[in-house]
């Protein structure tokens, strides 16, 4: 194989970190901690904030409580509410940016499209929209996987003569009021702003493909003596979190070692369905068929009783069509509408699909991943050395706060970076083996528990059928795996070695 040279041009730094939301600003603050300022912060948009700067749907807001959903460092005793709304959780990370100065650091504005390795210089390439680039020593992907809006691929959608658009781009400048709405979906997005438009609209017709598992939202505001007694005593809050960490750890223990636990919460969610919908075919169509935990188990107390309006018509014979000004259901009735939402969710499986990264050897990340997205502790991938990503393949969640993970990801990925920066090491590559054994013993885990044999299809599998986007266990079992990388799992070179 011929090399081909690369010229040193574009911006040098040290470390380029890509997204703004929780993974990057965290990296961001933690490399300022450490009192490394030689990096860079790409942000597509040109504001911070990832996924909160971007759903502002009505409604919009956290299902994981407040106290666990924030940086262990950084813990906010103002939170206004049990479980925070889209504008609360955006403050808090532009709070975060501000205090620990990493807004300097922040190029908005410039979109990341892919990058390339330099074998001769041990370096990322990195290149942008607008045909920019950076060289870098190391790359920290900070995307998320909530980012790139999943639209369904309707027949007729391009005649649609009215008002159509996600979730995650919300046009507030369509006024919903005595409008005849179609709402796609009822995931985790719809079943938070379809009270709202129900509210405005004069009909909605909510098209539902596989209904939600749901639990009652134990949401209320923070009493202000509450947070006074947090700011005063920061010890008390941090009780407090461990308490709420704990019991939210509990969940995984039905999911994956006691199936009893989930028969008993999937009773009480059935019963939740008998009490707060009136009518008895409604309450059919929402009962799911399968295994609770399954598909993401979520949270509303107003979802239910919306669907009891006269204004509200759930149908489930899917869509068909759509024409002009109606959209046409399964069973070829026409439904007139003025507008189309899409609560249909993201790519994460395939997020990575439209980026191009090239690792050692000019091969290509999706290449690498063409049996399906796989790295080490989630985090690196052979192949891509210096390439970190965060919130990468089986770590997220389904019964915990996913910021308790980036956190430890991050740990992890500074006990390389430390070494790598000061000079003795200039590349660290993960070993293929290492790869391998830590997804063959997860895979393992995974095949048994409820995502993978609930009886549903989710966002959780790959086109494969096998699920690449949950850890398959305790969180404090992977901050114990993650505390530091093990030298031995990584070939490690300096300069002009071979």
């Amino acid at each position: 194989m011929v090399k081909r040279q690369r010229e040193q041009r574009g911006h040098s730094t040290s470390v380029v970190i890509v997204g703004s939301g929780f993974s990057g600003l965290g990296t961001a603050i933690r490399l300022k901690k450490e009192g490394i300022s030689d990096f860079v912060l790409l942000e597509k948009s040109w504001d911070l904030g990832g996924t909160w700067r971007d759903n502002t749907y009505p409604g919009c807001a956290c299902d994981v409580p407040s106290l666990m959903y924030s940086f262990s460092f950084e813990q906010n005793p103002d939170w206004s509410r049990m479980f925070a709304e889209q504008g609360e959780i955006e403050d808090y990370l532009r709070h975060c940016a501000e205090k620990y100065g990493v807004e300097e650091h922040i190029h908005y504005g410039v979109e990341f499209t892919g990058a390339e390795w330099d074998e001769d210089n041990h370096a990322w390439h990195v290149f942008t929209a607008d045909g920019d680039e950076y060289v870098a020593r190391a790359l920290v992907s900070g995307v998320g996987a909530l980012h790139l809006p999943n639209y369904p691929d309707l027949p007729g959608m391009e005649r649609f003569r009215g008002e159509a658009f996600h979730s995650a781009e919300w046009n507030h400048d369509y006024d919903l009021t005595g409008k005849r709405v179609a709402v796609v979906g009822t995931g985790a997005s719809a079943i938070q702003f379809v009270p709202r438009v129900a509210q405005q609209a004069a009909k909605l017709n909510l098209f539902q493909r596989t209904p939600p598992w749901i639990q009652p939202k134990p949401d209320r505001p923070l009493p202000e003596r509450l947070r006074k007694a947090f700011r005063r005593v920061p010890l008390l809050q941090r009780a407090v979190r461990f308490a709420i960490y704990m019991t939210l750890e509990v969940r995984s223990v039905a999911v994956l070692r006691e199936p009893r636990l989930q028969r008993v919460s999937q009773w009480l969610a059935k019963r939740f369905i008998r009490k707060q919908v009136k009518d008895r075919r409604i309450r059919e169509a929402v009962t799911p068929d399968y295994a609770m935990g399954c598909k993401r188990i979520l949270l509303s107390s107003d979802f239910y009783p919306t669907l009891n309006q006269s204004n509200v018509d759930l149908n489930t014979s899917g869509v068909s069509e759509v024409r002009e000004n109606s959209v046409v259901d399964g069973n070829g009735v026409e439904h007139p509408v003025d507008a189309i939402i899409f609560g249909t969710g993201f790519h994460v499986t395939d997020a990575f699909d439209h980026l191009s990264i090239v690792g050692r050897g000019g091969r290509k990340l999706q290449e690498a991943w063409k049996d399906g997205m796989e790295a080490h502790k989630g985090i690196t991938v052979s192949g891509f050395p210096n390439l970190y990503f965060l919130l990468g393949p089986n770590t997220g969640l389904g019964h915990n706060s996913v910021v308790f993970m980036i956190e430890s990801q991050i740990n992890y990925v500074l006990s390389i970076l430390r070494p790598l920066l000061r000079g003795e090491f200039t590349q660290a590559d993960v070993r293929q083996s290492a790869q391998d054994e830590f997804n063959a013993r997860i895979q393992s885990k995974l095949k048994g528990a409820v995502w993978s044999a609930g009886g549903c299809q989710s966002w959780y599998l790959d086109a494969n059928g096998v699920n690449r986007t949950l850890w398959p266990g305790f969180t404090w079992n992977y901050w114990w795996e993650t505390r530091k990388a093990d030298p031995r799992d990584y070939e490690i070179q300096r300069a002009g070695a071979r």
